[in-house]
């Protein structure tokens, strides 16, 4: 698909970022693997590239780049790291909020400084007794006078742990109306951030907790009018959850093949390469067969989003598509290494962890396949991409 999608510039941007990764990013990994906690350091260090303003536009310091461009990038750190694919993703995830919904003030404040790599964003939406129930959330924001009080909590928050600007869903009126986004500085008195624990994999990103204790914040920090909140929250995970987890899946199932390749080449059987046996050379063609067609789905559905086409459908389906068959083939790379792939002098069973983190952020599987028999049933209640295509289009400067 390479020149049908992608162009040359596309092509130095990857060559570019992949560099970056092998020489900056993996050295690390060992540590972060060690260490199992955010890696504050990497994490400014790729910031400060300029990667988390791809889909900014030039008049705000962006590269103006689109879609495709943020999907290249991601896609290239997590075939070296997923855990620094997570926090590009997270990043620009939470700068999608400015973006679409920031005033001219809120978007000279904060997409300079995001495109600059000086402030990582983030976006809280999920509570812990709603999960991805939007309308179940219970953190709330009262008016008073010239600002909002906070009271709540919200977890599961990409770059928790390094986040300097917060985009924070809350409650302030009932229904599906009474929901407001916020931008929340995170050195504000009533802010804190849960203790970070321990997880199976993306050691060195932070998905955390974060804790509203009578929190003040202006009015002026409001995204759009009061009750834009579902809208926010629905248009961020649609246009940029989806699109940047299934870059970071397929990242993943990249470095999955890579690896397998190389296992297969160094390992002999029966006077033969692994490789030369029927049976491992049809898994490696399985995942081929994966690979080709997930990163097919994910570069047709964030062209479209490119060209402000319609393309909710296709960026769920590349979620689903991206996610199971990085998954399948993650279980097929184990089954290859066999024993050698439980030890971690090998890279194997971290995809293996890794993947399964992509599962369930901006929707799982099951509710990607429920949306999708919307579409086919002709339920579907309108396209966020459709509505949102004004922004979301952009001159790509590649």
């Amino acid at each position: 698909m390479d020149g049908y999608f992608t162009s040359r510039p596309h092509h130095q941007l990857r060559e570019s970022v992949r560099d970056f990764a092998e020489n900056e990013v993996r050295p690390r990994i060992p540590a972060m693997e060690s260490a199992r906690t955010v890696h504050h350091e990497l994490s400014r260090l790729i910031a400060r590239q300029g990667w988390l303003g791809a889909t900014i536009g030039k008049a705000y310091g962006g590269m103006g780049a689109g879609h495709l461009a943020k999907t290249i990038i991601i896609e290239e750190i997590s075939r070296v790291s997923a855990a620094m694919g997570a926090m590009v993703q997270a990043s620009q995830l939470g700068a999608a909020k400015v973006v679409h919904f920031g005033s001219e003030e809120q978007k000279k404040t904060w997409l300079p400084a995001i495109a600059a790599g000086e402030c990582l964003p983030t976006i809280a939406v999920t509570e812990p007794e709603s999960g991805g129930h939007v309308l179940g959330m219970t953190a709330t924001a009262v008016r008073d006078g010239d600002d909002y009080v906070l009271n709540g909590r919200k977890v599961y928050v990409g770059n928790s742990h390094v986040g300097d600007l917060h985009g924070v869903v809350v409650r302030t009126g009932p229904g599906s109306e009474g929901l407001t986004a916020l931008l929340v500085e995170s050195g504000r008195p009533g802010f804190r951030t849960g203790e970070q624990k321990p997880t199976m994999g993306l050691h060195g990103f932070s998905f955390g907790e974060l804790f509203f204790d009578n929190c003040r914040v202006p009015v002026t920090n409001r995204l759009g009018a009061e009750g834009d909140g579902l809208a926010v929250a629905y248009s961020s995970s649609v246009l940029y959850g989806r699109a940047n987890l299934t870059a970071v899946a397929l990242g993943i199932h990249e470095a999955i093949l890579e690896e397998s390749i190389r296992f297969c080449s160094e390992r002999w059987r029966y006077g033969k390469q692994l490789h030369e046996l029927p049976s491992i050379k049809m898994k490696l063609g399985q995942l081929q067969s994966r690979l080709m067609t997930a990163r097919l789905a994910a570069y047709h559905a964030v062209h479209l989003l490119d060209q402000g086409i319609p393309c909710d459908a296709e960026l769920m389906n590349a979620k689903l598509v991206n996610v199971e068959s990085t998954l399948d083939s993650a279980r097929n790379a184990m089954e290859i290494h066999a024993a050698a792939g439980l030890f971690t002098d090998r890279p194997i069973e971290r995809y293996l962890r890794d993947a399964h983190h992509i599962f369930a952020p901006a929707g799982t599987s099951d509710i990607q396949l429920l949306r999708l028999g919307e579409v086919a049933l002709g339920t579907a209640k309108g396209q966020w991409s459709q509505r949102l295509s004004a922004v979301t289009r952009l001159a790509p400067a590649l």
